[in-house]
């Protein structure tokens, strides 16, 4: 069904021992177990039946189809353009300190799937403006097996342009093995786990789960365990597929990826398939569950296919504030590709 795949190398002893004393050894060993004996399958495992990440031949037919179209080129151009969306989170208990504060959310990077789209992204990056901290929702490989040396190469490269603190969560195209590496480029990896982050006397807390999709490595309540009752907490979730959890668990806010918003559109940006067992209005952007706030971003990256069809990549600045300032907006930035 999969056919041939290239296997990841074995972990290393000093690897292991690393990541077991992170996560522990139950966790770890869970993971690397269902990623040996399912991270490439078509149907089954994980929060959907069907996974056309993993299909091949697949993959070649709506090449071919969209070469024949004649949009396949304009697709890639497209995926290259980066843009630069701005969404504004009102939390009235948001401590003073914090007033304004802004994350930059990148998601779904896939920064191997070909080799100008870290230079799209750092070029979005550059764009940017003012931001506080950085947060990563996930995916960093192209691939959901086999080797992941380009996208932790690529990650370096982006890395060194992102100049304040990085958080970081896996998706359901990244093996655990790559957690060392990537912390070791300055990024902290939350693998069911929360940070706090302390400003002027003053606390928010950031949480982070490790891939609900496929791997069902997530751990909501070892996650929220550690924030105080009242806190200002912000989950970051691969796929928004969690926000049920989130929104009982008293997260006010969760920030997500995994369904590129569909990637490939209908005019108006009408997704044909978003992959994830949600509503689809919690598929992209701004949306809401209860008390719980949500972003979901279309990604900046690209999967399956080199291309995006009316649903542009982007990169997003969520500024925090006690009282709604504005309704925020997108401007658009990075290269023409």
């Amino acid at each position: 069904m999969t056919g041939h795949r290239p296997a990841c190398p074995p972990i290393p002893a000093d690897v292991y021992t690393r990541l077991e004393r992170r996560i522990g050894r139950c966790h770890l060993n869970q993971r690397l177990g269902i990623e040996h004996d399912f991270e490439a399958r078509i149907f089954g495992q994980g929060r959907t039946f069907f996974h056309i990440e993993n299909w091949n031949r697949l993959h070649t037919l709506l090449r071919r189809l969209l070469k024949l179209s004649l949009l396949y080129r304009p697709g890639q151009r497209a995926a290259r353009r980066i843009e630069i969306r701005r969404n504004e989170f009102t939390l009235p208990h948001l401590p003073e300190a914090f007033e304004g504060y802004t994350l930059l959310h990148i998601s779904d990077l896939h920064l191997d799937m070909a080799g100008d789209l870290p230079d799209a992204l750092i070029r979005a990056i550059g764009q940017a403006g003012h931001y506080d901290a950085c947060v990563l929702t996930g995916d960093f490989r192209a691939r959901t097996f086999g080797p992941y040396r380009g996208a932790i190469d690529g990650l370096a490269q982006v890395r060194t342009h992102i100049d304040k603190p990085v958080f970081a969560i896996l998706g359901n195209h990244d093996t655990i093995r790559m957690t060392p590496e990537i912390e070791d480029l300055g990024i902290g990896v939350l693998l069911n786990e929360a940070r706090e982050i302390r400003q002027d006397g003053a606390s928010i807390f950031l949480a982070g789960v490790d891939d609900p999709h496929y791997y069902r490595a997530d751990n909501i309540e070892k996650a929220a365990d550690p924030i105080p009752q009242g806190a200002v907490s912000i989950l970051l979730s691969h796929s928004p597929e969690l926000y049920r959890h989130a929104a009982y668990a008293d997260f006010d806010i969760m920030l997500c990826g995994h369904t590129h918003g569909g990637q490939i559109c209908l005019p108006g940006g009408i997704a044909l398939t978003l992959n994830a067992r949600c509503p689809r209005a919690f598929g992209r952007g701004y949306w809401r569950y209860h008390r719980m706030q949500g972003y979901t971003s279309a990604g900046s990256g690209v999967s399956i296919l080199d291309i995006r069809l009316n649903c542009p990549p982007e990169i997003t600045l969520h500024r925090l504030s006690r009282h709604r300032l504005s309704k925020g907006g997108c401007e658009c930035g990075g290269g023409k590709g």
